[in-house]
This record gives structure tokens, C-alpha cells and sequence, in this order.
């Protein structure tokens, strides 16, 4: 019984463990008055719509590299849609993508 568990068991490698934990987003501010809380409705419904059609938030993009990866320069916001858009549409000989008709 012994040799079956030693051999599922596996080796704790120092370079997989957690060092530090970052949390997923920033938290912000909750609005106090009525006219903060329009803005950030519309603000999200905007975002909702746009990701529904397939348009990337390049600030919520940014916000990511912040947090994550804070060593790293972020792309520039034509960058960062090209990207989007080739990896949705790829413009590649061979590649299978969707039409964007």
C-alpha cells in the first residue's frame, strides 16, 4: 500500500508555491450621492454592452497589468485592440476564424 501512494505522490517544487497573493481587482469607492451612482451605472452597462459585441475594455486592461504584472510596460490602446481584433478575426493563411460580416 505504501508503494502505490509514493507513487502519486508528487515532489513540492519551491518555484510553484505562492509567494504572495494579489487580489483580482481593485476595489473602488462606492459612490455616496445619486448622480455617482448613474455614472457608475452607465459606466457599466456601457462596458456589459461592448463586451457583449466583442469590443475589449482596454482600462479594465490596464488595471489588470497594474495589479498582475507591474514590471511590464502595458500595450498602447491601438495595440491592444489590433490584438483583440486579429485574435477574433485572424488575418493568417490557414488559420479558421469567424467572418466579421
Amino acid at each position: 500500500m505504501s508503494e502505490s501512494r509514493a507513487l502519486f505522490k508528487t515532489p513540492r517544487l519551491a518555484a510553484f508555491q505562492v509567494t504572495r497573493c494579489q487580489p483580482l481587482f481593485v476595489p473602488q469607492p462606492k459612490p455616496h450621492n445619486v448622480a455617482d451612482w448613474l455614472k457608475l451605472a452607465i459606466k457599466r452597462t456601457a462596458q456589459s454592452f461592448r463586451l457583449m459585441v466583442g469590443v475589449q475594455d482596454y482600462q479594465n486592461y490596464v488595471r489588470h497589468m497594474q495589479v498582475r504584472h507591474p514590471d511590464s510596460t502595458p500595450m498602447t490602446e491601438r495595440e491592444f485592440h489590433r490584438r483583440c481584433l486579429e485574435a477574433r478575426f485572424p488575418s493568417e493563411g490557414g488559420k479558421m476564424g469567424k467572418c466579421p460580416c
